[in-house]
């Protein structure tokens, strides 16, 4: 199963560096420089993570999570930002992101951080809830987003 990267990010090195880099490691990206696009795209539902740079030209990264948050996507997201100080991450999480990484960064603990992201979400996703529904010979992978006759 490929997921789905969303990064929103106006540094054009950052977002090439940081989607050439997710691409090799195996995950579909799609990349957007600014937050009109950021929400536009988030609103879809089809990401399975978004990354988003706090300082964007603009709305800054902070609201743009806000207004997705508002308009209920869920979809867990990861601040990566030169704004480095305590109370910076502290207001990226207390605005709904999943984690916050300072500028510079190590792809190394950036993929660690997407990993673990991923698990508990995996991990949410198992607690409770059905993730293949069956009827006769169909089956619907909710999880892999597959779908199955016979």
């Amino acid at each position: 199963m490929t997921r789905k990267i969303l990064i929103v990010e106006d540094d054009s090195s950052t977002s090439a560096y940081l989607a050439k880099g997710l691409s090799e490691a195996g995950f579909a990206v799609e990349s957007c420089s600014d937050v009109r696009d950021g929400l536009f795209l988030a609103s879809e539902g089809i990401f399975d993570l978004i990354i988003a740079d706090r300082m964007l030209p603009g709305l800054n990264g902070i609201a743009m999570l806000g207004a997705i948050r508002a308009a209920g996507v869920r979809t867990p997201t990861l601040i990566l930002s030169a704004l480095g100080t305590v109370d910076d991450r502290i207001d990226g999480l207390n605005a709904g992101a999943d984690d916050y990484l300072v500028k510079p960064f190590s792809f190394a603990e950036l993929t660690a951080r997407i990993d673990a992201i991923f698990r508990r979400v995996d991990r949410g996703v198992g607690e409770g809830q059905a993730t293949r529904l069956s009827v006769g010979d169909l089956e619907i992978d909710l999880l892999a987003r597959t779908v199955a006759r016979a």
